[in-house]
């Protein structure tokens, strides 16, 4: 990247290299979005950017709607090579340069509709060979402008263009755009079109027109642009129009008359004036299904002009959200029996009824589907639209009365039992709080919506002939009703504490229980669904233990036989609080926690293990002697301060009761005895002064502690004789007697070379263990004295023991 710089700067001069450094300054203050989420889904909406932040490059679908961007520049999208949608719409955005959006290969969905686009660059979409969808709508662009803007977009499927400026549309205008599943032209205020600009598109699959200003203005440019758009098999919606009188329906060209097979008209005002023009002008035409939504009705009511005109091919008429003025005047639709003995799928919803005459229904002779839905019906009114028992509407297949004030579900019952074809009904969103224990239904009933009701019960008012129920959003706690043909069941927005029992519904396929208050559920849970496949149990407050997340994990993969249809995003913990708000799929939970026993058991072993272990490793290296050692230290330093007052308040020497302490194994008490006593304190000469030895057997006082004995012993002699050999290398307590006299040595309590070494047979520092290392320290640092196996040499043996034990003397 050096070089391509520098190179731009010696080229351009001073001035370019002003611009260049003000551009750096603007990256360098370019801000950043990182609101993406793991499907790479980067939503930068409504956050006030006012220009294309940085986003990972790695994002498949980047939405920066609604912000404050008037410009893209063209490098500001560099590098989204993997981006599929982009949504720039909202912003205001009033400049793009021509290769803003180069780098955009694989872009699929662009977005630029309520800008403040004044005219559209055929560059802007010369790379974008993969797009499908482009929404244009309302920018302030009057055309669409040369070359054709669309001629690169060979995969598009999807267009909307036009908006309140757009005022011509010229041949060739489109010219690229082949087929299409889908095109929206808002063209309300347009006053030039060439017939035949959109008559190229073909497959066209759905067509919607907002031609609010032609229909007032210039009849004959909205029937061009209805001719073009006018296949057998292209539904066509015109928006935004004004059906008045008969000039109001003169757009619809013989040619288009013959072809037109779906209608919709949306966001209208009509009089009835104008539906009769129109039902006129289409008479003979083989239109199957006229859809009016958004309609505001005026007029008086009258249809008899209309009543010879024939209308035979419409099969369904649908009606949403329409608002009669004058809704009094408008008694009776019986001048439209003509009209409404075809179809046999009929939908008025929305439109404020509350009540459809008994003689209305007659009419209907041939209707198979009803839609009343969100209109004003009572269960008294609902006795007058269905004529109570009377055969009237006897091949009706699907009924839908939601969202209306229904309060008993045994009138509903017994007025739709007559049905012998009734497959579907929809009584949601009503009234209902009581379910009565019985309840007749027709045999044939498969498909029944309850949900949005107020049951806190089930009964057996339910019919056993059920294939799919949904009883969500009520009350529900429990569910116990054997429906043994029942495939799926709707259940969300309930109270239920745990899954119900799958024996009640032995074939039952799809469960849905969202929204509820289960903590958990597991395998043994769904064990009594024999045909399960399909299971959403998402969105509750799920208690994250080891089963439920361990289970719940392996169906997310797919691992189990059951797939969660609902997807990873809704099986969220509740507890406990520290994996709160955290999606189950991603909890990993510790061995300690999921297996309490195993865990326990096996640290119970291990540590069992390393116990012996340990204990045959410290017995190998005489551990434990050490520790015996270190108790017997600890004990006689608590007890030295004693001693050291006792020393304190008398002379040290008149504290001295023996010449020498001797320490020595048992084993060797025979040498002692018959050797060293007789010798030391009975000597055979006069010139040899008898000396005081201090020996346990003799001297030791019976009660007292051994480690005290031997440290009083210490105390109490001048010296202390250490007889070694084999025998008391092996002797512990001749060990402590050896270390307490170190320790006395070293505490410096005694003057002088306090310990004497004898080897009563040869004994080098390498024969002696290592445990023993203040005795290998001695036998280094001190001169011993050998007892001699020759007889001729052991008077100078003893001549040399007298001297170190009187060496204070000399």
């Amino acid at each position: 990247c050096f070089f391509p710089v520098v190179l731009s700067l010696l080229c351009a001069g001073p001035l370019h290299s002003e611009n260049w450094g003000q551009r750096l300054n603007t990256d360098n203050k370019k801000p950043s979005c990182d609101h993406c989420n793991q499907q790479l889904f980067c939503n930068c909406s409504h956050n006030g950017f006012t220009s294309v932040p940085s986003v990972t490059g790695s994002a498949l679908s980047l939405d920066l709607s609604f912000n404050k961007i008037t410009a893209v520049t063209n490098d500001d999208l560099t590098g989204h090579t993997q981006l599929k949608v982009l949504d720039l719409h909202g912003n205001g955005l009033a400049e793009i340069h021509p290769s803003a959006f180069d780098s955009l290969w694989s872009l699929e969905q662009l977005d630029l509709s309520y800008n403040q686009l004044t005219m559209l660059n055929y560059k802007w979409f010369s790379k974008l060979e993969a797009l499908q969808q482009l929404n244009l709508l309302n920018n302030p662009y009057s055309y669409l402008g040369s070359p054709p803007v669309f001629g690169a977009l060979v995969r598009l499927r999807k267009l909307a263009l036009g908006g309140p400026s757009l005022n011509e549309l010229r041949r060739g205008d489109l010219s690229g755009v082949t087929q299409l599943e889908e095109l929206t032209v808002h063209a309300n205020n347009l006053t030039s079109y060439d017939a035949g600009t959109l008559a190229h598109i073909w497959p066209l699959g759905h067509v919607t027109l907002s031609l609010h200003g032609p229909f007032l203005t210039n009849v004959t440019l909205a029937g061009a642009m209805i001719d073009d758009v006018s296949y057998p098999e292209t539904p066509i919606i015109l928006k935004d129009i004004h059906l008045i009188g008969v000039q109001s329906v003169q757009p619809f060209s013989k040619a288009a008359k013959r072809r037109i097979r779906y209608l919709t008209l949306h966001n209208v005002s009509v009089s009835d004036e104008a539906i009769v023009d129109l039902l006129v002008v289409l008479d003979g035409v083989p239109l199957t299904k006229l859809t009016i939504e958004d309609v505001t009705l005026t007029g008086e009511g009258w249809w008899e002009k209309a009543s010879k005109t024939d209308h035979k091919s419409i099969d369904e008429f649908h009606i949403r959200n329409v608002v009669i003025l004058d809704v009094y005047k408008f008694t009776s639709l019986l001048q439209l029996g003509f009209l409404l003995e075809y179809p046999r799928r009929v939908s008025v919803i929305n439109a404020k009824v509350f009540v459809m005459p008994c003689l209305t229904s007659h009419l209907l002779k041939n209707l198979q589907y009803l839609d009343l839905s969100d209109n004003l019906l009572t269960d008294l009114t609902l006795v007058e639209t269905l004529c109570g028992t009377t055969q009237t509407l006897m091949d009706i297949r699907v009924l839908n009365f939601s969202g209306n004030a229904l309060k008993s579900l045994s009138t509903v019952s017994r007025l739709v039992t007559k049905f012998s074809k009734l497959t579907h009904l929809d009584i949601s969103r009503t009234g209902y709080s009581f379910m009565p224990s019985s309840c007749p239904w027709p045999s044939t009933l498969r498909f029944l919506n309850i949900s949005g009701a107020k049951f806190t019960a089930i009964t057996p008012c339910l019919p056993k002939t059920l294939e799919v129920l949904d009883l969500s959003n009520n009350n529900l706690k429990d569910f116990t009703l054997l429906l043994p043909v029942l495939r799926e069941l709707y259940l969300s927005g309930n109270k239920f504490l745990r899954l119900p029992s799958g024996l009640s519904f032995p074939n039952l396929q799809t469960l849905t229980i969202q929204s509820n208050t289960l903590n958990m559920f597991g395998k043994t849970d769904l064990q009594s669904y024999q045909r399960l496949e399909n299971l959403q149990a998402g969105q509750n407050k799920f208690v994250c233990s080891c089963d439920f997340v361990s289970f719940v994990q392996l169906e997310l993969r797919g691992g189990g036989g059951i797939e969660l249809t609902d997807g990873v995003d809704s099986y969220i913990c509740d507890s406990p609080f520290y994996l709160q708000g955290q999606p189950v799929d991603q909890v990993r939970l510790s061995v300690v926690m999921c297996h309490q026993v195993l865990f326990v058991s096996v640290s119970c072993g291990l540590a069992l293990f390393v116990a012996i272990l340990l204990s045959v490793v410290l017995w190998r290296i005489h551990a434990f002697w050490y520790l015996k050692m270190i108790w017997a230290w600890l004990k006689t330093k608590r007890n030295s301060r004693q001693r050291q007052q006792r020393r304190d308040k008398a002379d040290t020497e008149a504290l001295i009761s023996f010449d020498a302490f001797v320490s020595y194994s048992e084993r060797d008490a025979g040498w002692v005895e018959n050797f060293l006593v007789p010798e030391l304190e009975e000597p055979r000469s006069a010139s040899h002064q008898p000396l005081t030895l201090c020996l346990h057997k003799r001297d030791f006082l019976p009660g007292q502690w051994i480690v005290d004995n031997i440290m009083n012993a210490i105390e109490r002699s001048r010296r202390t004789v250490f007889i070694l050999s084999e025998n008391f290398v092996q002797s512990d307590w001749c060990r402590y007697e050896l270390d307490f006299s170190h320790f006395w040595l070293f505490e410096g309590h005694a003057t002088g070379e306090a310990a004497i070494l004898i080897l009563l047979e040869p004994l080098s520092k390498d024969d002696v263990p290592k445990r023993f290392y203040k005795l290998r320290k001695l036998m280094s640092s001190t001169t011993y004295l050998e007892w001699p196996q020759e007889d001729e040499k052991r008077e100078e043996f003893w001549r040399s023991l007298r001297n170190a034990l009187r060496g204070n003397d000399n």
